[in-house]
């Protein structure tokens, strides 16, 4: 095998070697082996996952994030966290309030390159020399910015959620909001039970029950796996799409107690979605952050929904907030990960330096897309809901924020197929935005909320 894969530029690394459990006499001596198999570095990397780090405020989202991704410990100070802050007052407060990325980089056999070095604005030389990408997507755990989380978990397009969970707090505050909206999104969770070094042992007992129960209530219907040994990492890792699956892992970002358990889960997790499908399909890019680089121009950061994305390539950019137009534009240059490059995929994330537009006449929730297929925004779509919780009852004049990939904004519910809505129920209904209209496409997932999240759905029609 290691010869077949070496001449398609590929290597081999064995997991796990097992002997048969019944031999025989045409494999009397033979011997089974799980085997990871994963394409040599060939100037850039073609495989990244996006995990999405939710959890209740205080619970140690950051600090993992930085001991992951920096080759460190913590000192149960906040050092590893102040390595992943993007502004000083989430140094002062100790809390994150903004959408951060970081990457945790792998090699072909599945090393992690971080180390102590790492920095998040000199990452470039690690992801040259990378296999495998897993983008951490660190979110905000307090309730005052629930809605920047739900904007991570919908416009950032995750493959897995990481729910964290505070071993002496257990499920507590937004823990359940954050697990509902991902649920709702068909996002799989896994857990990281944090801070067992300074937990109690009945404590931790009382937590990891509370989160099995809560995991075998009918809405969610997940069994829990306590994951000890790597043979678990290797179960986890293969049955990871099953909805019934919910592994747990339990670790200390001060003692590091569990943490290369979760390095080899990041490490052998597979792309939820087939990417490798849209690459031929015509280019759609959505934007989620928008800078003015000195000495460069306008850049667009965002992920390749579908396509192939190269440099020189024109496409037009919308839906502009005064006319809802969308106007051609050149892709100047492209940079994935602050790696220069001269194309990205479908499934990557980039920033792209685009040519004649201004700064001003940008926004979170734009496109870059294909002049083939003609884009169009609009006013009001159809949508086929669910209702999760709600007080009262849902009629038309109803208003919620949606949240659809990027696109965040207040609709009016304009009409329904029925006269009342309540938990529980659904319905098909029409919504138009208040604002701006906007350019969603058939089948994306959603959810709705009014202060917290109150429904999900999928648009339907435009």
């Amino acid at each position: 095998m290691r010869e077949a894969m070496h001449d398609v530029g590929a290597e081999v690394t064995v997991l796990r070697r097992s002997a048969p459990a019944h031999p025989t006499k045409s494999s009397p001596g033979g011997a089974n082996a799980d085997v990871l198999v994963r394409k040599a570095v060939t100037g850039m990397p073609f495989l990244e996952i996006r995990v999405a780090v939710i959890g209740n405020v205080d619970s140690g989202k950051s600090t993992l994030v930085g001991v992951l991704t920096r080759g460190m410990l913590d000192d149960g100070r906040g050092l590893a966290r102040s390595k992943v802050f993007k502004h000083g007052h989430e140094s002062a407060t100790g809390r994150t309030s903004s959408i951060g990325q970081h990457n945790l980089c792998l090699g072909a056999h599945g090393e992690v390159l971080n180390d102590g070095l790492f920095r998040t604005h000199s990452c470039a030389e690690y992801i040259a020399r990378s296999s495998k990408v897993v983008t951490l997507v660190d979110l905000a755990g307090h309730e005052r910015y629930f809605k920047t989380t739900a904007y991570g978990l919908t416009g950032h397009l995750p493959d897995y959620a990481c729910l964290i969970v505070g071993a002496n707090a257990g499920i507590v505050g937004m823990c359940k909001e954050h697990l509902g909206v991902a649920l709702a999104l068909k996002v799989p969770v896994f857990f990281v039970v944090t801070k067992v070094d300074i937990c109690p042992g009945h404590v931790l007992q009382h937590s990891l029950a509370t989160l099995s129960s809560i995991l075998r209530k009918p809405g969610v219907k997940k069994k829990p796996f306590m994951v000890r040994t790597r043979e678990d990492v290797l179960t986890c890792a293969r049955h990871i799409h099953t909805d019934s699956l919910a592994p747990v892992f339990l670790t200390s970002s001060v003692t590091g107690d569990g943490l290369e358990l979760v390095r080899l889960f990041f490490n052998l997790l597979p792309q939820r979605q087939r990417w490798a499908d849209k690459v031929n399909d015509a280019v759609e890019f959505i934007i989620d952050e928008t800078f003015q680089v000195a000495g460069v121009g306008v850049v667009v950061a965002g992920t390749v929904k579908r396509g192939t994305l190269v440099q020189g390539a024109s496409l037009l950019l919308g839906p502009h907030a005064g006319d809802a137009s969308f106007k051609l534009t050149a892709i100047k240059s492209i940079a994935y990960k602050r790696l220069p490059v001269t194309r990205v995929v479908a499934g990557q994330t980039a920033a792209l330096a685009l040519k004649r537009v201004k700064r001003s006449s940008l926004r979170k929730g734009m496109v870059l897309v294909d002049p083939s297929l003609h884009p169009k925004a609009s006013w009001e779509f159809d949508a086929d809901i669910a209702i999760l919780t709600h007080s009262t009852t849902i009629a038309p004049k109803y208003q919620a924020v949606i949240h659809c990939e990027i696109v965040r904004q207040a609709a009016r519910v304009v009409a329904m197929d029925r006269e009342r809505l309540r938990s529980g129920d659904r319905a098909c209904v029409r919504f138009r935005f208040l604002q701006r209209p906007e350019y969603l496409t058939p089948g994306t997932r959603f959810v709705f909320r009014e202060g917290r999240t109150k429904g999900i759905g999928m648009v339907m029609g435009i």
